[in-house]
């Protein structure tokens, strides 16, 4: 089977602001767009938004690997997600892991390499 393409889809209570989310905090461009979903490239993957949701809390699986997590989650929250953890150094080292929401309540990671 030859794989043509592989997107990773979450749902969103209001799929505008969800979309204007991930634009803003991390750059994302629209790849395609309807009424009832959107198409994100972010760092050359793909995220579907689908319209719909219930904005309950829900975990994605989602990771965003980024320079500096502490700034990164500032970020988020900036842009009106939140943090179920914050970043904390381990080992004496810079923090390398930040648990954040969306505004739709989908949870991702944001790492740092290490």
């Amino acid at each position: 089977m030859l794989v043509e393409r592989v997107k990773y889809v979450i749902w969103a209570a209001d799929l505008a602001r969800a979309t204007r989310f991930y634009q803003e905090t991390f750059g994302a461009t629209i790849a395609r767009s309807s009424n009832t979903m959107t198409e994100l490239d972010v760092a050359g993957a793909i995220l579907g938004i689908h319209g719909g949701g219930e904005g309950k809390r829900t975990w994605t699986g989602i990771s965003f690997q980024v320079a500096d997590v502490v700034s990164g989650a500032a970020e988020v929250l900036a842009r009106g997600g939140g943090l179920v953890r914050e970043p904390a150094e381990e080992d004496g080292e810079a923090p390398h892991l930040a648990m954040c929401f969306d505004t739709d309540g989908n949870e991702f990671m944001l790492i740092r390499k290490r």
